[in-house]
């Protein structure tokens, strides 16, 4: 009966993914399948419902429409048009230096509003126009923006990291945001890397030095914006607030600042609270669903026997965690990121800490690799996004993708199998 349970919560999902239906729905409704197979009618759906209300009634959860609704005022407060600015005025000089800037603006906007999304439209709205004004190949920049926004995911602070904690039953979030950091800067040194060689082959244009002088009134202009970071992460650390009071704080910051740059007004704000509201309710949405399953997968021992067949394929650790890595590739490139982490981490968490792998580790590890299923077809919300902000096509963006995906994977085994990358800063901070 057990393995007859396996089977149609996987086909029904699977079913239901193939005809187009949501991916929340696809989630809820393979669950509730499951779930009428496994114990009967009424308890069935009460439990779904049980499980979606009591999953949401989370403290920590909190923090996500907080930082969402911070990233949609910044998008919109002109905080990532300071941050190319002062981006351009350090890299500008290097071979393709506005891929760079790229770069090094989404790692920023990013990290600073949580939110690859808001990275890749507010860093891929205004970089887009500039690089292929100067020459650069529109598909190309698209491919640059579209990854290199998704390095804010490791970079706190992360909604992601947060989903991570949750489904991982207590992981610090502190801990895991200090653990982002180097990884983060790793994916985006690596980016940098490639796109200095595209530049030299194919000669793009630099944009020369910029004097230390103007250096300094750029970075002077982008302090208010790069505090927040200071403040969010900082209060975290020492323990003044949580990762829930952090987001609310950010909210604030970024109004207060938004108003000072008088990018936004008051008429402004019905908007901005609608499309967080929004996305909120999207992402809430795949978090109860996702918890629901991950309750059924439990209740018919799916980790379990993931964890004996894997274990009996192999004791090695090495092979177990690149074996993951290609099961998470796999899942990245058809579900989203924030299920993917519900869904399998109760599967595989339990596997790594039998591996002796850091719990603060491994999620670092998962996140970096759905990360890359961001940028990937069929359902790469990011890849959506830098298209749509680049005004091309998925099939003209594929081939740029290539290198830079490539590059991704490198840092992802780099991650990996080097845990000190990870657990240095938490360890430093005493997490």
């Amino acid at each position: 009966m057990e393995w007859l349970d396996i089977l149609v919560l996987a086909l029904s999902f699977v079913f239901l993914l193939a005809l187009g239906v949501p991916i929340s729905y696809s989630i809820g409704l393979a669950t509730v399948a499951t779930m009428l197979l496994s114990i009967q009618t009424m308890p069935a759906l009460t439990t779904e419902a049980q499980r979606i209300a009591t999953g949401l009634d989370s403290f920590a959860l909190l923090a996500i429409p907080f930082f969402i609704l911070a990233g949609q005022i910044m998008n919109q407060g002109g905080i990532a048009r300071r941050l190319i600015e002062f981006a351009k005025a350090l890299l500008g000089m290097l071979p393709g230096g506005l891929a760079h800037v790229n770069i090094m603006a989404a790692m920023l906007m990013g990290a600073i509003s949580g939110s690859s999304v808001a990275a890749a439209s507010g860093v891929g709205s205004i970089m887009a126009p500039q690089m292929e004004k100067d020459g650069y190949d529109r598909d190309y920049g698209a491919a640059v923006n579209i990854t290199s926004a998704t390095t804010g995911l490791l970079i706190p602070p992360s909604n992601v990291l947060i989903v991570y904690s949750l489904a991982s039953g207590g992981v610090s979030i502190a801990a895991l945001f200090l653990a982002g950091y180097l990884p983060g800067l790793l994916v985006g040194l690596l980016l940098m890397l490639v796109a200095g060689v595209m530049a030299v082959r194919r000669g793009y244009p630099t944009a020369g030095w910029t004097p230390l002088l103007e250096i300094m009134q750029r970075f002077v202009v982008a302090i208010p914006s790069l505090f927040l970071l200071v403040v969010v992460i900082g209060g975290i650390v020492a323990g003044y607030f949580t990762a829930t009071e952090a987001a609310a704080v950010a909210v604030l910051y970024a109004l207060i600042l938004a108003f000072i740059y008088r990018e936004i007004t008051i008429r402004d704000l019905p908007q901005i609270l609608l499309d967080a509201s929004t996305t909120t309710a999207v992402v809430l949405l795949l978090v109860g669903t996702s918890i629901g399953m991950s309750w059924i997968m439990a209740y018919v021992n799916i980790p379990q026997n993931v964890t004996a067949a894997l274990i009996a394929l192999s004791d090695n650790g090495i092979v177990i965690l690149l074996i993951i890595n290609l099961i998470l590739l796999a899942v990245g490139t058809f579900m989203d990121m924030t299920p993917a982490v519900l869904i399998f981490t109760p599967i595989f968490l339990p596997i790594a800490v039998e591996l002796g792998i850091d719990p603060t580790h491994f999620g670092i590890i998962m996140v970096l690799n759905l990360c890359i299923g961001l940028c990937t077809p069929p359902v790469g919300s990011v890849l959506f996004i830098g298209v749509a902000v680049a005004e091309t096509s998925i099939a003209k963006v594929i081939r740029p993708l290539l290198p830079l995906f490539i590059v991704m994977i490198v840092a992802l085994m780099i991650v990996t199998y080097v845990p000190a990358l990870s657990l240095w800063l938490p360890g430093l901070f005493g997490y």
